[in-house]
């Protein structure tokens, strides 16, 4: 499992306080047979709006990234 960038848990507040729900933490999908890790996916829920999905890659850019 990857490390998570030192901004991760601000931005799970942050997506949080605005009405998201966090829903994987990280989020695993397969794209050409090949295994990948988003650093999160969110729903967001609302009577107002169809329902919306977010995948969120977090970068702080403070070290080399591969």
């Amino acid at each position: 499992m990857a490390r998570k960038d030192l901004i991760h848990d601000a931005i799970v507040t942050s997506l949080e306080k605005a009405g998201w729900t966090i829903t994987h933490d990280p989020l695993r999908l397969v794209f050409e047979e090949k295994p990948l890790a988003i650093d999160l996916g969110a729903e967001l829920v609302s009577a107002e709006r169809d329902n919306q999905k977010i995948a969120v890659e977090i970068k702080s850019f403070i070290s080399n990234s591969s």
